[in-house]
């Protein structure tokens, strides 16, 4: 199965095998509305291309076996790009987490997995990283069909990233060691570095392997046990790939899975009392409502990573068509369903009017369709609510006078497609401007000068991210300094490596995930102090 290729893992009904030959040809409608053109699709959401991969892991995974939910109820899991049931999975319940629960706490304060030296759980890590590359293209396939992303982005962008959080976070496993600390008398002093116990993560559907890379990874690097509360929407690539982790080695109980619903599985999970650490990525309000349950039952430390409405900043001296081009990707990428996308463009009115014309074109050409086929840049939102969600807004952004340039309707008649949509003339005081949308819709604003992109950059609750495209260091040094968020890219944007801290100032969040800084979400630091009797110094 490994081994396979795309082709083997993809196969087409009849009615589309023609369509699927001539991947590199697109149409283009007539214009509409107010000289406003439909942008550039695949001639193929006739008929969605049928992945060929058999979906073994629907149950929940509790102490190394895959269970049914004590209920026994299950709920449907879709594909964006029909609405149509893919597989009935396990929903998970309060009496589920809790049984998750004992088994991570029966395997912290009892299990192998503390036991083990760190060399030994880096060596389990790297066996599920090798693994995990060797799958790459079911796993892809799994993320593709449930999240409605292109495959291309999936298997090659994606995937190659997980395996490589999980190659750092076990490089760190046996790294990780507190200090001597010299005092002022005679004690010697040292610091441990402790794991927390049972941490409980909840991940979100937009990026469904990565976050579970970013939790899973320095949780278990540290020596916690985990428990995992999937998103409704996106179940199936985290079962998948928890099986491969006890094929690699780890020991019952050390990861367990339950998917289900967020009023209940997640609040189960939240507000645990033997649940030492919660990590949480979603909106702000349900961040609001996980902090709430966990300062409610036992105080558990929370880390969250929330919402965003980011500013990417084009300035005077800008090279236009680059940032015209880096704008469209911090925005479009992944359908829009991104926490840092940059959704408020705010552009030098030197360049605005340039600016907007081109990226108009640029939104214009974006290729939509079915996302397991070549060359879609742009796949299906992940649901109805969702899609509904987006619609809205971009209808707000109508009423409200924005100038709609491009886009603002459902693309073809079945699933969850939104055409890629811009707005101009936008004022700060729209919606538009204001709430994260979570979609499509690209909404661009005009400024004069530095000390105004600066105030209207920083006047929002959130503060997850910003973009700055500028040829000057100077206003880069500027800009960096004064945006109240917690990543700045300079003439780049997304850029993930698994070394980079990431998390948000305010309402985005608090904590930071990845990197060395990720490490520290998931140990507590011990102080220990021996008297010294004539000590030879100090």
């Amino acid at each position: 199965m490994a081994g396979r290729r795309l082709s083997s893992l993809l196969s087409l009904s009849s009615s589309s095998a023609a369509a699927a030959t001539s991947l590199g040809s697109f149409g283009r409608f007539s214009s509409w509305g107010r000289g406003i053109n439909r942008f550039s699709t695949s001639a193929a959401i006739d008929e969605p291309i049928s992945p060929s991969i058999q979906i073994d892991h629907t149950q929940l995974l509790i102490d190394g076996q895959f269970v049914d939910a004590a209920s026994g109820k299950t709920f449907p899991t879709l594909d964006p790009r029909t609405g149509d049931v893919i597989a009935q999975v396990a929903e998970g319940d309060t009496e589920d987490v809790n049984r998750a629960v004992f088994a991570a706490r029966k395997a912290f304060d009892k299990g192998p997995w503390p036991k083990m030296t760190a060399y030994e759980r880096s060596c389990i890590m790297l066996r599920f990283a090798d693994l995990l590359e060797k799958h790459t293209e079911e796993v892809a396939a799994l993320e593709t069909w449930d999240n409605g992303k292109p495959y291309e982005q999936a298997a090659n962008t994606e995937i190659p990233m997980v395996v490589r959080m999980f190659r750092y976070y076990a490089g760190w496993a046996d790294k990780i060691h507190g200090l001597t600390v010299p005092a002022d008398g005679q004690h010697h002093i040292q610091t441990l570095h402790e794991p927390y116990g049972v941490t409980g993560l909840i991940i979100p559907w937009n990026f469904p392997l990565l976050l579970y890379s970013w939790k899973v990874g320095p949780a278990l690097a540290c020596g916690n046990t985990v428990v995992l509360k999937t998103a409704e929407q996106t179940p199936l690539s985290a079962l998948y790939v928890s099986n491969l982790f006890h094929e690699a080695g780890l020991p019952p109980g050390v990861l367990n899975v339950v998917s289900g619903f967020g009023p209940t599985a997640g609040a189960a999970l939240s507000s645990h009392m033997d649940v030492n650490k919660l990590s949480f990525t979603g909106s702000t309000a349900t961040g609001k409502i996980v902090l709430g349950l966990a300062a409610n039952s036992n105080l558990k430390p929370v880390t969250l990573e929330l919402g965003g409405k980011s500013p990417f900043i084009v300035c005077e001296d800008a090279d236009v068509d680059k940032a015209v081009e880096l704008a469209h990707s911090a925005l479009f990428f992944n359908q829009g369903q991104c926490c840092c996308a940059g959704s408020r463009t705010l552009v030098h009115e030197s360049v605005y009017d340039e600016f907007v014309e081109k990226a108009k074109a640029r939104a214009l050409k974006r290729v939509v369709g079915d996302p397991f086929k070549k060359g879609i840049e742009q796949g299906p939102q992940i649901d109805n609510e969702q899609f509904q969600k987006i619609l809205k807004y971009i209808r707000s952004g109508i009423e409200s006078g924005a100038t709609l340039e491009s886009g603002g309707e459902q693309f073809g008649s079945k699933g969850y497609y939104i055409q890629p949509t811009v707005f101009s003339n936008v004022q700060d005081d729209m919606l538009i401007a204001k709430d994260e949308i979570f979609g499509p819709v690209q909404s661009i604003s005009k400024f004069k000068d530095l000390e105004e992109v600066i105030e209207r950059a920083n006047g929002t609750s959130y503060g997850l991210v910003a973009g700055v495209f500028t040829q000057n260091i100077d206003t880069a040094n500027t800009l960096t300094r004064a945006l109240r968020v917690g990543t700045v890219w300079i003439n780049c944007y997304d850029i993930f490596d698994a070394a980079i801290p990431f998390g948000g100032f305010k309402m985005s969040g608090q904590g930071r995930e990845k990197g060395i800084y990720g490490l520290s979400s998931y140990m507590q630091v011990k102080a220990v102090v021996t008297p010294l009797k004539n000590p030879a110094w100090l």
